[in-house]
């Protein structure tokens, strides 16, 4: 069963979406300082699901600072607490070499496309 909703008005507008029990995050803008709040709360497993699977979809994401990696960091070790993962799909380039650079994507594996992180 897939279940849509959207994101209130946001700086980094957001939305997400529920697919055969992955959590499909969808980012558009930079994730950056300004946009943590709102976004910790949408990448964090949803209460009570196990194990938690999260695919964040930054196609739409042309900036991530480190504040981005620490959401990321954050949602990962939620999920590995529920024997779940977090995937990334569609980096761009700048914001892939980020996570390259400080080796996120070692833990966090990145796939091209969104329907690539969701194959199993």
């Amino acid at each position: 069963m897939t279940q849509s909703h959207a994101a209130p008005p946001d700086p980094l507008p957001t939305s997400y979406l529920t697919d055969d029990g992955v959590h499909v995050v969808t980012l558009r803008g930079d994730l950056d300082h300004d946009a943590r709040r709102r976004v910790e709360h949408i990448l964090a497993p949803p209460a009570g699901v196990r194990p938690s699977r999260t695919v964040a979809d930054l196609s739409d994401v042309p900036f991530m600072d480190s504040s981005g990696i620490n959401l990321l960091i954050v949602a990962y070790k939620a999920a590995a607490a529920t024997e779940g993962w977090v995937r990334v799909a569609g980096a761009q380039v700048p914001v892939l070499r980020v996570m390259k650079m400080v080796g996120l994507d070692a833990i966090i594996p990145c796939y091209p496309t969104l329907e690539q992180a969701l194959e199993r």
